[in-house]
């Protein structure tokens, strides 16, 4: 009965909680909670009794005197703390080894000592930007636009330039050739197209010419649409290229090979290139009145002298710092293979005239530079002419066929020699696994057959080979 009042008790305080503040309006009355007051009072009048565990009845001042006990435990457990014991352990020394007493505001403590209060740092705010961390990142940014700007600039001086000696050389090539241009995609011919291999180099293809199977027109122009590369300058000059190689037709061009170059192309060239330096010896150029800065490259000094006429000459000498080489051979089958192994055949050779020109000083050309090359293909096609109509004598002929049957033996010799080499790992092979089959051999009877089946056989091999008397 007593849990029902308490529950009464508890849902009144709640109705009071919702309807504080009077929301509704509603008046209360002094007597509505009357009926509860009475309980109260009868409450209160009633002796507490309390029983033990023999079952008696405790008197009043045991009672009392246990809550008493009761009610200085609840104090011992409802002990609220003071402001003075709540921070007690801020004077701990250890707990903050490392702080300086002097800074900072002075807060009172129980002992009168007078500690700093404690200070948050500044933190900057969030998005708030330090340009200073960002300085490899916008770095980057620019060296990223300097390369795009380097890209767009050299990639167009390099079309300009294509461009310029196309149209400062296209009349000259259509009178001599009668396509000029194609690229070979579609079945009917093209004309004036100039094929871009990539940013810096630009091809054009020519046909339709006496003696002449074709020629194919290569602009190796500077990497200028690189920026590592134009760095590079800086320390290694270089310039543009124009290389030119003339195919000749079959039995249109007699057996000679033959070179001038600069001192420094000359060398490389006759390292790398396969017929320099199977055919030719090194030369001097004094008696052909011709600048010290070439070298010639020559197998036969007849065909030098004829090659190197009057006209070719002045050319040579007036461009002498434009004309890196001139390379005509009927044996030209490019440069050498890189490989260690000896090749067993003379490499697929032909007749080719190759002519590499070097366009402005330190790689600054410009467009007027090509139009001022036309004199050196006009120098191209007289070359043509004139090795298309020369003719060996007898003799110079004869050296020159037997130096090549000498080269071709020497590559049968490399041939036979890497056969013989081939046939001897064979057999050595061979002889290695016999050994290895007999020591692998469980059956002592079958182990010593085969024992002395090799033994007869390395007898019979050394025994002297007998000759056939001729009757």
């Amino acid at each position: 009965m007593r849990c029902l009042w308490l529950i009464c008790i508890f849902l009144g305080v709640v109705l009071v909680q919702v309807k504080c503040g009077n929301p509704h309006g509603v008046v209360l009355e002094d007597d509505d909670f009357a009926e509860f007051e009475e309980f109260d009072e009868d409450e209160e009048s009633e002796e507490p009794v309390r029983e033990t565990e023999t079952g008696q009845a405790a008197t009043e001042g045991e009672k009392e005197s246990e809550d008493a006990e009761f009610e200085d435990e609840d104090e011992e457990e409802v002990q609220v703390e003071s402001e003075e014991d709540e921070f007690e352990y801020f004077e701990d020394e250890e707990e903050f080894e490392n702080f300086d007493k002097d800074k900072g505001s002075a807060s009172k403590t129980k002992g009168g000592e007078k500690l700093p209060d404690l200070q948050m740092a500044k933190v900057p705010l969030h998005l708030r930007t330090n340009w200073d961390s960002f300085y490899l990142e916008m770095l980057m940014l620019a060296g990223l636009g300097v390369y795009f700007l380097n890209f767009l600039a050299g990639k167009t001086k390099n079309s300009r330039l294509a461009t310029a000696w196309l149209s400062a050389h296209k009349d000259l090539l259509e009178n001599n050739f009668a396509i000029v241009g194609d690229d070979g995609t579609g079945k009917e011919p093209t004309q004036g197209v100039l094929m871009k291999e990539s940013e810096n180099v630009y091809a054009l293809w020519c046909s339709g010419r006496t003696c002449v199977e074709g020629m194919l027109v290569e602009l190796k122009l500077l990497k200028r649409q690189d920026l590592v590369n134009v760095l590079l300058r800086l320390f290694k000059p270089a310039s543009d290229q124009i290389i030119m190689h003339v195919t000749m037709e079959e039995k249109k061009m007699d057996k000679f090979v033959f070179c001038v170059a600069q001192k420094k192309a000359a060398a490389r060239l006759h390292k790398d290139m396969y017929d320099l330096s199977q055919f030719t010896e090194k030369k001097s150029v004094e008696k052909y009145e011709l600048p010290g800065s070439y070298q010639l490259l020559s197998e036969s000094g007849e065909a030098s002298s004829a090659m190197l006429d009057k006209k070719l000459c002045q050319v040579l000498t007036k461009f002498e710092g434009i004309v890196e080489y001139i390379h005509i051979s009927d044996q030209f089958a490019g440069p050498k293979s890189q490989d260690d192994t000896q090749p067993t055949k003379p490499p697929d050779a032909k007749p080719t005239l190759v002519f590499c020109f070097s366009v402005g000083s330190k790689g600054k050309s410009s467009p007027m530079d090509m139009e001022a090359l036309k004199p050196l293909l006009q120098l191209v096609f007289y070359c043509v002419d004139k090795v298309s109509r020369f003719q060996l004598s007898k003799e110079a002929r004869s050296k020159a066929e037997k130096k090549r049957q000498k080269v071709e033996e020497q590559f049968m010799k490399a041939a036979h020699g890497q056969r013989q080499e081939a046939a001897q790992q064979r057999r050595e092979e061979k002889i290695r696994a016999d050994k290895e089959r007999l020591m692998n051999e469980e059956d002592p009877e079958k182990a010593r057959k085969l024992e002395e089946r090799e033994n007869r056989r390395d007898m019979k091999k050394r025994q002297p080979k007998m000759k056939m008397m001729k009757v």
